[in-house]
């Protein structure tokens, strides 16, 4: 059995819905932080700060754990990156850890800072580091939140998270640099994953997660074809591999089935039935396991 700590906050929504697709869903009880799985390969949850799950999984308070990379290189966490999630707090895809300064100030890269520079980061290590790489002498402030708002009243320059930029714009800042692309991760304590039951246990879970998360844009694709447009419905087919044909009985026609890219099926639907499939269904899928 395998213990897990789980994301509170910005990730929080994803990740519970994602668990709850995998047939892993994260039961509230009376104690908020501390909820239950009903499964048998896990023993124990927590509900914690993203920023505190990378440190408590190296040191084995954990086996297994969901953070954003920037928190695990934050830290500096002797972590085993186990999985990449595409998911970030609304939705899918990465984040980026930024430079930016108010709309106003003239320097258009980071190399540009003014020796003395006020930044205020919530990443106080990775901006460190970043800065001393470009030669650039600031002065950090750690940020607890809303770091966006001090500028430029109260700071130079913010170092912070974002995924679109619109929240650094829509506050009349600029970005002016990158420090690292960031993302959701399963990590996994060094020990657990040397451990050949716990690390039985982590592949399982990890495997059932991972699925729903190939499912969510795929869709099945069932048809039935007369025998003389088959060929033709089958050229017109994406597929993860190659479709399934089968004979139906007593008439003329098969039962075509595939998985297709959500993102394809409006273009694909009309195209099966002017190549001659008819009785076209558009089914949902819950798993796929490779």
């Amino acid at each position: 059995m395998i213990s897990l700590a789980l994301p509170k906050g910005s990730l929080e929504d994803q990740t519970l819905a994602l668990f709850r697709e995998a047939d892993l869903e994260v039961r509230r009880t009376d104690r908020d932080y501390s909820p239950v799985i009903r499964d048998e390969r896990i023993s124990r949850v927590k509900i914690l700060r993203p920023q505190e799950i990378p440190r408590y999984v190296a040191e084995g308070y954990f086996d297994l754990g969901i953070s954003g990379l920037d928190w695990v290189r934050e830290t500096d966490a002797d972590v085993v990156e186990v999985a990449k999630l595409n998911y970030s707090k609304t939705g899918e895809g990465t984040v980026r850890i930024v430079v930016a300064v108010h709309g106003s100030d003239p320097i258009e890269r980071p190399a540009q800072i003014r020796p003395g520079a006020r930044v205020t980061t919530e990443y106080p290590r990775l901006t460190a580091q970043y800065f001393e790489e470009l030669g650039v002498e600031a002065r950090l402030f750690t940020s607890y939140g809303a770091s966006e708002a001090k500028v430029p009243d109260l700071m130079d320059v913010v170092v912070d998270l974002t995924e679109t930029g619109t929240t650094l714009r829509r506050n009349g800042l600029k970005i002016i640099g990158e420090i690292m692309e960031s993302y959701t991760a399963i990590v996994a304590n060094r020990e657990a994953w040397a451990d050949p039951v716990r690390r039985r246990d982590i592949d399982e879970i990890v495997t059932l997660l991972l699925g729903v998360l190939d499912a969510r844009s795929r869709t099945l694709i069932s048809m039935n074809v007369p025998k003389g447009s088959v060929e033709e419905v089958i050229a017109a087919l994406p597929a993860l591999k190659r479709p399934t044909v089968a004979a139906l009985y007593g008439i003329d026609y098969f039962s075509v089935e595939t998985v297709v890219k959500k993102s394809e099926v409006n273009r694909l639907i009309p195209l099966l039935k002017a190549a001659g499939a008819e009785d076209i269904l558009e089914l949902p899928i819950a798993k796929i396991i490779r």
